[in-house]
């Protein structure tokens, strides 16, 4: 078995005085796509702007290809490969899609590299080429989320932590967008660590899982295992009707540690 890429062990987050992640230790292994569950509130978020260097942790390490990372600043964690595409959408709206492409590739230096990744890009996303010399703030959202992930790319990065790409997106727009982000994991082998609280899209795409509450791992598995686990079927996938879920909600404890 491949030795994980990013290893992250132990680590301790804070929002002020709150605790926000609390001794959470997980792996992913180069050409996995690894998916984080949780409700709102777990902490997904806040793991995310962990590793990708807009908060430092108080504790614990995180180990990417060998180096420990945590503390650097996020440009520098850039460079050396990790992506993160924030929750929101977050483009540029004034700026054209050939623009917030081109800020994706603001650490590369090789104007022939740029143009091969923004081509890359656009053979993924053909709307965005269609669309470049429009304003990004006038994009639907499905449309402003790939223009996101495309960004991402144009960072040519090692692995990318997407965060909740689904959010406020159709039924079929996720369906597109996560068989889009299928084809770069198979065609371009591209890592990726997912937040999701669409928990059947992500695990569907997913090789593995962690599922967070409150800070801390709590389950973790094979995506094919924790869709499997009656747990996770009952809390996140919704298999029971919605009145017998909530009601067994209170009536019996979860039987992950």
């Amino acid at each position: 078995m491949t030795e994980p890429i990013l290893k992250i062990r132990n680590i301790e987050s804070f929002y002020g005085p709150i605790m926000a992640i609390r001794g959470v230790s997980l792996e992913v292994r180069p050409g996995q796509i690894v998916s984080i569950l949780g409700a709102n509130g777990a902490g997904k978020t806040t793991l995310m702007k962990t590793i990708s260097g807009v908060m430092d942790p108080e504790k614990g390490t995180i180990t990417f290809d060998g180096e420990e990372i945590q503390g650097s600043e996020p440009h520098k964690v850039v460079q050396k490969g990790i992506v993160h595409v924030p929750e929101g959408r977050e483009v540029f709206p004034l700026l054209t899609v050939d623009e917030n492409l081109s800020l994706g590739a603001y650490t590369a230096t090789d104007k022939a590299q740029i143009e091969r990744d923004r081509e890359l890009v656009f053979s993924y996303f053909p709307i965005l080429k269609e669309r470049r010399n429009q304003e990004a703030g006038t994009l639907s959202g499905g449309q402003q989320q790939m223009l996101a992930i495309g960004r991402g790319l144009m960072a040519n990065p090692r692995i990318m932590l997407l965060d909740e790409p689904s959010l406020g997106l159709s039924p079929l727009l996720v369906q597109e967008i996560f068989a889009i982000l299928k084809r770069l994991n198979e065609e371009q082998n591209m890592t990726m660590m997912l937040v999701e609280q669409n928990a059947s899209a992500a695990l569907e795409l997913a090789d593995h899982g962690y599922v967070m509450e409150v800070g801390r791992i709590v389950m973790d598995g094979s995506a094919q295992s924790l869709m499997a686990s009656e747990d996770i079927q009952n809390f996140y996938l919704g298999v029971q009707e919605e009145g017998a879920r909530e009601n067994r909600r209170w009536k019996r404890k979860k039987t992950w540690r």
